[in-house]
């Protein structure tokens, strides 16, 4: 186990169920390479994915992200050339 995983979020814009969704989606998929993940209540509108301190999303850059595309993301530094399975088969 290598990765860190840090969910921010914006408490005064109600962005803790999306948080915890998204932690809980990360844990199910990288239950194996996380060693940790944390959510960090914040103010001001962020929602920001970090991976060992590095961030990997950022709401105020790229929108809110998808699963999917948070899920890439973290591969990348802590399971890189893992098969996500069906999120990485090209659509028809």
């Amino acid at each position: 186990m290598s990765g860190r995983v840090e969910i921010e979020y914006c408490t005064r814009c109600g962005r803790l169920p999306r948080a915890a969704w998204l932690a809980q989606e990360l844990l199910t998929t990288f239950e194996a390479e996380l060693s940790e993940l944390a959510l960090r209540p914040c103010r001001g509108g962020v929602f920001v994915v970090r991976v060992d301190g590095e961030v990997v999303w950022d709401r105020r850059a790229q929108g809110f992200p998808e699963p999917t595309a948070v899920k890439r993301a973290v591969r990348v530094r802590v399971a890189p050339g893992r098969s996500l399975g069906h999120p990485d088969t090209p659509a028809p």
